[in-house]
This record gives C-alpha cells, structure tokens and sequence, in this order.
C-alpha cells in the first residue's frame, strides 16, 4: 500500500477517536474521526491511507465505532509502536490492520507500506522501519474481511 499518513500523538482514546455524541450514526463514523481532538482532523484523515500515532493508541473505552471510524475514514492501516489490546482485538475482528512500529515520519509522509511483511518506507527520506508481521491467525481473520466473515469460512 502506498499513501499518505496522518501523525497522531501518543495515548489517543477511544473517546477522541469518535466521540460519544457521534456513535448513534453507525453509517457516518468516518465524518467525525479524531474530532474529539480537532476538528480539522476528519477532513485531514479522509485524505490519508495511514495513520501513525505515538505509544497506547485506541486506549479508554472499548467501542467499536472507534475501529469502524478510521475504516470508514479510508484509513487502511495503523502504525503506532503499542496499542490497548481491546483496541488492538477489535481492529483485527474487524479487519483494519495494525503494525507495531515506532514509525518518525513527518505528517503528510507518503509511506509504502507492506502489512504481511511489516516493512515500512517513508518514499521521500527513504527511511524505513521493520514492525513484526500479524500473527497468523490475526492476519487469516484480516484477510478474510474480519472475524465474522472469518468463522463463516471456517466452519460454513
């Protein structure tokens, strides 16, 4: 995947991440991601492929909408060097990759990103960073389209 990054501090909650007065729209999630922590964040996100955020990221509560936000924002990955595990188990039951990394690019970086070997490559400095791949099981379930279309598979 090849795209822009959004760059996001560090120990980002599930409640900036969609904001509560917003979770009732389960179809426009998207508008309204990071808006707990500017409102210019979702138009910035919607034109981004990538978010990169700092330690702790989707911390707080366990909704979620958070996951189905960035998702419906065109976010296709995110890098952050630890997630909250809830955080982390919903993005994989609901397909949205995730990659441990400790990623220093600058925010509108266009990265080359590769989720199966978890290589990523800031295209302009050349820089690049090594987080470990998805576990098998997570990335099956990924790739499957999340856990529910992952059992159906798996068992009919």
């Amino acid at each position: 995947m090849r795209g822009k990054a959004l760059r996001l501090g560090p120990d980002l909650n599930t409640d900036v991440i969609i904001p509560a007065r917003f979770m009732q729209d389960w179809d426009h999630l998207g508008e309204h991601v990071f808006e707990g922590e500017d409102p210019a964040l979702p138009k910035r996100a919607a034109a981004c492929k990538f978010v990169v955020a700092g330690k702790n990221f989707g911390c707080g509560s366990s909704r979620e909408q958070a996951v189905m936000a960035i998702k419906q924002a065109g976010i296709e990955c995110v890098i952050a060097p630890t997630f909250a595990r809830i955080f982390y188990r919903n993005a994989i039951n609901l397909a949205l990759p995730l990659l441990e990394a400790d990623v220093d690019c600058a925010d509108d970086a266009v990265l080359e990103v590769d989720v199966a070997s978890g290589r990523i490559v800031d295209v302009a400095s050349g820089r690049s960073w090594q987080a470990p791949p998805l576990p098998a099981e997570a990335k099956a379930i990924v790739d499957d389209g999340g856990l529910i279309e992952h059992l159906k598979k798996k068992f009919g």
